[in-house]
């Protein structure tokens, strides 16, 4: 993270897309909240000690076990602020502008009376976190766990929150195990998300390969695809990615602890980027899998074979592809040119 073979990655400003509400958590805030709420975590969580996991569905049940323990100490109004507080100071730190965090209010509704109290926190307190340096927009997410009648209610309480001004809804996505559900039958969710004006941004193509990837292109229409890595496995579909303008965001930490990757220098970046692809950079889930914003681009640096310059494109490209107010993009953009010319 530091200067040593570069410019300093903390200075370089850059906008951060890809973030999960439980996995932006600080493994000392779960400790905390556990203690709080008399909650017994498991081992490898209390120590943020990941264990070995590979893509196949026994490597995932490994890690959605921990996530459901870490999300299980969530129990009310002061925790989902604490979080979302704690997330946007954690991104400022790391030189981001603009944090899009993603959330299925249904997780936590149980502890504040509702879906609509849950997402009016976060968006409440997203705007208490935004300045005229900084902003925090919201991405609405449904599981592919759960029925798709659950995501239109969803994607229908996003587009009554849907808006251009940190603390409102930006997005709607689509996340969980790739290899559950009908892609499909998703469809209608995301045109409601549609015809209110917010970015499509489900997940697809970490877990599973390009024959997904087209699956979730033709079915939902994406704006942005969260992850999207596996299309390097295909040609033609990294041409007709790359054509279209589909924004990709990439999270190397993720793709290597799932297993996806065996090491940072597998992860495709190189590829994508020659290809002519769209990328923004993400952590995912930086609580489970140690890294966050800045370790993507210190990865990008050393694993890759990055240049500053190339870094700052890739900067650039996430400012480009945020929904963030165009007057905090042009300062950003700036911002970047200054510090390549340091």
């Amino acid at each position: 993270m530091s200067a040593a073979n570069g410019r300093d990655l903390r200075l370089l400003p850059k906008a951060h897309l890809h973030l999960h509400f439980t996995g932006s958590m600080r493994l000392a805030t779960v400790l905390d909240l556990a203690e709080r709420h008399g909650i017994r975590l498991p081992g490898s969580l209390r120590t943020q000690h990941m264990p070995d996991l590979s893509p196949d569905e026994r490597g995932w049940f490994r890690f959605q076990r921990l996530y459901d323990a870490a999300r299980s100490v969530v129990r009310g109004e002061s925790d989902m602020r604490r979080i979302i507080a704690e997330a946007a100071e954690d991104d400022r730190a790391e030189g981001s502008r603009w944090l899009e965090i993603q959330i299925d209010p249904t997780s936590y509704a149980p502890f504040v009376g509702g879906i609509t109290p849950a997402l009016e926190i976060v968006l409440d307190e997203a705007r208490r976190a935004s300045d005229e340096a900084f902003g925090v927009g919201v991405i609405v997410a449904a599981s592919r766990t759960r029925h798709p009648l659950e995501a239109r209610t969803l994607a229908r309480l996003a587009a009554r929150n849907a808006g251009t001004v940190p603390g409102t809804v930006f997005g709607f996505g689509l996340s969980n195990d790739e290899r559950r559900g009908v892609t499909a039958d998703f469809g209608p969710a995301f045109r409601i998300a549609r015809e209110a004006g917010l970015g499509l941004m489900p997940h697809g193509g970490e877990l599973l390969g390009p024959h997904h990837v087209r699956e979730v292109i033709e079915a939902l229409q994406p704006d942005r695809l969260g992850h999207g890595v596996r299309i390097a496995d295909d040609e033609r579909l990294l041409s007709e990615v790359a054509r279209s303008g589909i924004g990709l965001e990439i999270c190397p930490g993720s793709n290597i602890s799932l297993g996806v990757f065996a090491e940072a220098e597998q992860v495709p970046l190189r590829r994508l980027l020659d290809a002519g692809t769209r990328i923004a950079l993400g952590a995912d889930d930086p609580l489970l899998f140690g890294s966050r914003l800045v370790d993507q681009y210190s990865m990008a640096r050393s694993a890759s074979g990055l240049s500053d310059q190339e870094l700052a494109r890739l900067a650039e490209m996430s400012i480009d592809l945020s929904r963030a107010p165009d007057r905090l993009k042009s300062t950003a953009r700036a911002d970047i040119a200054a510090w390549l010319a340091t």
